[in-house]
């Protein structure tokens, strides 16, 4: 057995031990509810096993990441399944430092869910360890990239801080229109996490199930001497939706239907145009099944049922968190995403600012967290204010990571995507 199945190995290992922490973490709040004599007293001995289990689902994935970085030459953060996984063992670390102030065992029922949801969707992407493009072979590779997730872990955790916040303090009983709407943005929100959950169901499911459809693109011929090119493009979920003016290779029926109910658009030409959207589609449709399911169990709004959970939790204390983390990780992304960043641009392409997408939306997350931090500290800004800042601010992130790299192309889109 080589390094990089070891890697591999104990990258799957830490994500089990993740999924044991978390469940240690409810039975850690949970119990606390259903043993009000010794609450405090169980939910400290369970928070501290539950906190030992995510430590050893740190170290687990530290051994992933030392021996695929000794495995593959180079660190591993170069596509996008190893930067997400990378991402994820930092939001780890943030959340490990800031448990180790605070000692609130309820962050880890959020933090390490988090972490979960970035690895699965890592491993969406394909694993194989690839050679690093001239621009990355440099060791401001290691600088800039990991300083750059070093801050936008702790941005997780003061989003995480700040979500419990809001389930914390908002009036779900109550019929009042400011009322409401705080409970129908904290219902979008999980719903919205449902979707990205629905998404991961659904393509590990037609995964397993060994799905998968092929359609193949002709591009016109530039000149007279030059010969048309065919790219192909592989399916691993039901295409509802063709790439734009392609031909079906291979197709696999699912429930009968034996094409795609439509070509993508025209303004979409692009062989994995039509792929994107089918992924969306897909993760709407299974995200609005699984939160159908959700609330048919629950027979309740999702943040209505986890409210119970946090009674008793001091909200203040997770205003501060949610404050602490975010100051923690905004000096930390400056250096990292942005000062460090034009170091290496000007290195690398002969320019510290370009205009990049990435770039751009880098500067955007930095203005968005200076404009946090400046209404906090100067303008006073606490409590549900602050809270929904904290948690647009990682959509923001979110979005710079998956959608810039996905979506939009750049000099900083990264390679081997599915």
């Amino acid at each position: 057995m080589n390094l990089l199945d070891i890697s591999s190995d104990f990258f799957m290992i830490s994500f089990f031990i993740y999924c044991v922490a978390f469940i240690l973490y409810g039975v850690a709040v949970m119990g606390r509810n259903w043993r009000n004599r010794d609450a405090e007293k169980h939910t400290k001995k369970w928070g501290n096993i539950a906190f030992v289990v995510s430590s050893l689902g740190l170290v687990a994935q530290l051994v992933y990441f030392f021996t695929r970085w000794k495995g593959a030459g180079h660190t591993p953060v170069s596509n996008m399944f190893e930067f997400m996984a990378f991402l994820s063992m930092m939001i780890i670390v943030a959340f490990t430092v800031v448990y180790m102030i605070y000692k609130k065992t309820l962050l880890g029922l959020f933090a390490v869910p988090i972490t979960i949801v970035i690895m699965a969707y890592a491993a969406v992407f394909p694993q194989e360890v690839q050679p690093l493009i001239p621009s990355l072979q440099s060791y401001w590779l290691k600088i800039h990239v990991t300083m750059a997730a070093l801050g936008q872990s702790f941005f997780a955790i003061g989003s995480a801080a700040g979500f419990m916040y809001l389930l914390r303090t908002v009036n779900f009983s109550s019929k009042s229109k400011s009322d409401r709407r705080q409970q129908r943005g904290v219902e979008f929100t999980l719903f919205s996490i449902v979707i990205i959950i629905g998404f991961l169901v659904a393509v590990f499911a037609f995964r397993l199930g060994g799905y998968e459809s092929v359609f193949t693109q002709e591009k016109a011929a530039q000149g007279v001497e030059t010969a048309a090119t065919i790219t192909t493009v592989e399916y691993n979920l039901p295409p509802i939706v063709a790439p734009y003016d392609s031909k079906i290779e291979s197709y696999q029926s699912f429930l009968g239907v034996s094409k795609p109910l439509f070509d993508a658009p025209s303004w979409m030409n692009g062989i994995n145009a039509g792929k994107k959207l089918n992924t969306v589609i897909w993760s709407i449709i299974s995200g609005i099944i699984l939160y159908a399911l959700i609330r048919l169990i629950l027979r309740k709004s999702i943040g209505k049922a986890i409210h119970p959970l946090l009674n008793g939790i001091d909200q203040d204390d997770l205003d501060e968190i949610a404050y602490r983390a975010i100051a923690i990780g905004f000096p930390i992304y400056t250096l990292g995403a942005l000062i460090f960043a034009m170091v290496w641009a000007q290195i690398a392409w002969g320019r510290f600012w370009g205009w990049d997408p990435k770039e751009v939306w880098a500067l955007i997350t930095w203005l968005f967290y200076s404009v946090y931090l400046h209404l906090r500290l100067s303008r006073g800004w606490q409590g549900q204010k602050s809270a929904w800042l904290a948690v647009i601010g990682f959509i923001v992130v979110m979005f710079t990571l998956v959608g810039i790299n996905l979506v939009v192309a750049g000099l900083h889109s990264y390679a081997g995507t599915n």
